[in-house]
């Protein structure tokens, strides 16, 4: 295992230096899952949830969180993202709704937080405007599923782990 990067040689926390780093294109995409009754999803799925539009508001929370998360995560760079993308799909065989996001940018660190960060957001954005119908649902499953660019080249989940990937 790799030392970790955000610790000193005393075992401090610091903000890794990247400015030695090549400028890469980096893309990186997480997913998380949002599970309930079938009754709620069908309010989500035919649009007649009294709050509105939820997979449009979760989708806009989403792109904000990835703009925002060196805000959130101590120790996280500041980034210029390039493309954010945030796509919800009801899974009605799981009754679920699943979120997948993808963050892009040239620079010199990766963007797997931001990623994490739009698909985590999305979701609690998601239960937040549902949970007066049911307080029951789950989030799971948050997780990186690809990352490409950098000195480590493309990862991506087993396919087969990943249903569609």
């Amino acid at each position: 295992m790799s030392q970790l990067t955000h610790l000193d040689s005393q075992g401090h926390a610091h903000m890794v230096d990247v400015s030695e780093k090549d400028v890469t294109t980096r893309v990186a995409r997480a997913e998380a899952f949002v599970e309930m009754l079938p009754a709620t999803l069908a309010l989500i799925t035919y649009g007649t949830h009294k709050k509105g539009d939820v997979l449009a508001v979760a989708r806009i929370a989403g792109i904000q969180a990835a703009k925002k998360c060196s805000d959130l995560i101590p120790l996280c760079h500041p980034l210029m993202l390039s493309k954010v993308s945030v796509d919800l799909r009801a899974e009605v065989e799981f009754n679920r709704v699943r979120i997948e996001t993808m963050c892009k940018l040239n620079g010199r660190t990766g963007v797997e937080m931001e990623a994490l960060c739009a698909a985590s957001v999305a979701a609690l954005t998601l239960y937040d405007m549902c949970k007066a119908v049911d307080r029951g649902m789950t989030i799971t499953g948050l997780r990186v599923i690809e990352k490409q660019g950098g000195k480590s080249g493309h990862w991506q989940v087993d396919a087969a782990e990943a249903g569609d990937l």
